[in-house]
């Protein structure tokens, strides 16, 4: 049986994984993408500490972060999609132009 150490020890370096990919890459979608890889890992940590310490609070607060992160997901795919059609990428550089 693993130890709540192990599961915080992934966690961490999912986030950090995730950290590195968010102020690293260009694309939005790979932005998005690791995003939820920085969510999912912090749902590891919560189901992690619910389960060591046997109540359901972590677990509940984990299904809200799910729901975000659903709704999160597709507000962003809408709004790159939305941006494709008007300038053909979805550089993150090319953002700063959306100006009045």
């Amino acid at each position: 049986m693993l130890s709540v150490n192990s599961y915080l020890y992934l966690s961490a370096i999912l986030f950090v994984i995730g950290m590195i990919g968010v102020l690293t890459r260009r694309n939005a979608i790979v932005i998005f993408m690791c995003i939820e890889l920085m969510l999912n890992s912090v749902n590891l940590s919560f189901i992690a500490f619910s389960k060591y310490l046997g109540n359901m609070d972590g677990q509940i607060f984990v299904l809200f972060i799910l729901a975000v992160a659903a709704a999160e997901a597709a507000v962003g795919l809408a709004l790159m999609i939305s941006f494709y059609k008007n300038r053909e990428t979805i550089d993150v550089e090319d953002m700063n132009l959306l100006k009045w």
